[in-house]
């Protein structure tokens, strides 16, 4: 059945925009879904599709890591000092101004104005256009300053810049991508994105080794290669969802003509999108800045917190999963004046998500070697990271349950309180980690307790952020 189809329309979306007023148009089958559907079961089915997303940029990191090692240790060191950067730009486009779409598009679409949804797919075109040009010029220009501070000299150099050069260039496909991705993802269609993302990182998978190391009439690009792989198949990927919002089997229409830019339709992706933006940020630099103080304690503690970390890496985009339903959810439902709905989807959507980071954090805490094992055989980094995995695993479902509600506070248009329990996650971390090291000595133990106790801020924060919000007062009738 089409997504255009079935009955009823409400009448206000925000008091910030205003909109012509339309004849009333069906409500599609899948926002229907959204607003009456079975709340956990709802959730599951459009969390399921997600979970590929999670295993397809795994994946790619993975299997960058395979091809460009072979290169040789100077490649492979190089292009690590640029993908932290490339992450950043996939996590902005993804969570954070990606959820400013999601969210803004739900609500226009809870609140029965399909015509301001179209608009908004709109903005976030131009959007897309927007943050890869600011991303483009500013890490281009800075690239090789930041990679020298870093410690890259020489071929490591060379490498990092070579990658850089080709991946920065082309940000565009991927906030191209993330964004058109995440305004079908407003609409409640997460399976199509989610092949989109999985068919493009099998692409770049299968194309980048021919491009690094040549192949026939194709010469060998060495790291600029990885760059050029995921370049070309993130930008296919975005013709694909370009099309599709083109198409009439898409709930909202992407058209060029006739949409005049307003700002008030782009503050509606941003109010969320901003703070999505600081809150990647919090999160990126809360690892950078603990693994600082980790060397303070050796290079084994270091190397064994950065490889027990980077679990985290992985929990984030299962929360992306669960995240984006729980948006597309929350966000229609308090579009459509739905209130008690909407917060009941939040606590359930954190309680599932609360749960599988649980589980994940049990198993890693009962059995730390076996993750450990993955990055290196050296006894004293796995001990120290077997001890973070055993202090921390069990705190990870408190995480997950944060980052969920986080998400839910995108749905309701309103995350300031949740980005600063984030920050605050960040601040309570570092501060308990210099008392746990340079007053009470404590050693790696207390570092890996304050960085526990952090986790534990963030949720209860994030939970104190839920109750805040308050149900819009009924605009007045005209």
């Amino acid at each position: 059945m089409s997504d255009r189809s079935i009955a009823n329309s409400l009448p206000t979306f925000s008091p910030t925009v205003a909109t012509r007023p339309a004849a009333a148009r069906p409500v599609a089958t899948r926002t229907k879904l959204l607003l009456e559907g079975p709340i956990l079961s709802t959730l599951l089915r459009l969390a399921a599709p997600n979970v590929l997303n999670l295993l397809a940029i795994a994946g790619m990191i993975m299997f960058d890591g395979l091809f460009l090692g072979r290169l040789g240790p100077d490649a492979l060191a190089g292009v690590s000092l640029a993908f932290p950067f490339v992450m950043l730009i996939q996590h902005t486009a993804a969570s954070g101004m990606g959820g400013g779409v999601s969210s803004a598009i739900a609500r226009a679409l809870g609140a029965g104005k399909r015509d301001v949804a179209d608009a908004l797919a709109f903005h976030a075109f131009v959007l897309a256009l927007g943050l890869a040009a600011a991303f483009s010029a500013v890490l281009l220009i800075g690239a090789p300053f930041i990679f020298r501070a870093m410690g890259g000299h020489g071929e490591m150099l060379s490498a990092a810049l070579a990658y850089a050069s080709v991946a920065f260039s082309g940000a565009v496909s991927i906030c191209m991508l993330n964004l058109l991705g995440s305004a079908v993802r407003g609409t409640g269609n997460m399976s199509l994105p989610a092949g989109v993302i999985v068919g493009s990182v099998i692409a770049h998978v299968l194309i980048s080794p021919l491009l690094i190391f040549g192949w026939g009439p194709l010469p060998a690009l060495g790291p600029a290669g990885a760059g050029w792989g995921l370049t070309i198949s993130f930008g296919a990927g975005s013709l694909v969802l370009l099309a599709y919002l083109r198409s009439s089997r898409s709930l909202v229409t992407l058209a060029f003509r006739g949409v005049p830019m307003r700002w008030a339709l782009f503050a509606e992706i941003l109010k969320v999108g901003v703070p999505g933006l600081i809150n990647v940020i919090i999160t990126n630099l809360s690892v950078v800045l603990l693994t600082g103080i980790a060397g303070h304690l050796g290079r084994e503690v270091a190397i064994g917190y950065a490889m027990g970390a980077r679990l985290e890496y992985i929990l984030i985009p299962l929360a992306f999963g669960f995240g984006t339903a729980i948006v597309a959810m929350v966000g229609t439902n308090w579009g459509a004046k739905q209130y008690d709905r909407a917060y009941q989807i939040a606590w359930t959507g954190g309680a599932i998500q609360g749960a599988a980071c649980a589980s994940i954090g049990v198993v890693v805490a009962l059995f730390p070697n076996s993750w450990m094992g993955l990055f290196t055989s050296d006894d004293e980094i796995v001990r120290v990271g077997a001890l973070y995995l055993q202090i921390v695993g069990p705190i990870y479902g408190l995480y997950g349950l944060g980052m969920a509600l986080y998400f839910a506070t995108q749905g309701f248009g309103s995350v300031i309180w949740t980005v600063t329990a984030n920050a605050v996650r960040l601040l309570v971390s570092l501060g308990c980690a210099l008392v746990a090291i340079t007053w009470l000595d404590l050693g790696a133990a207390g570092f890996f307790v304050a960085i526990a106790i952090g986790f534990c801020a963030y949720a209860a924060l994030t939970a104190a952020a839920i109750l805040r919000v308050r149900k819009p007062s009924a605009s007045p009738t005209k």
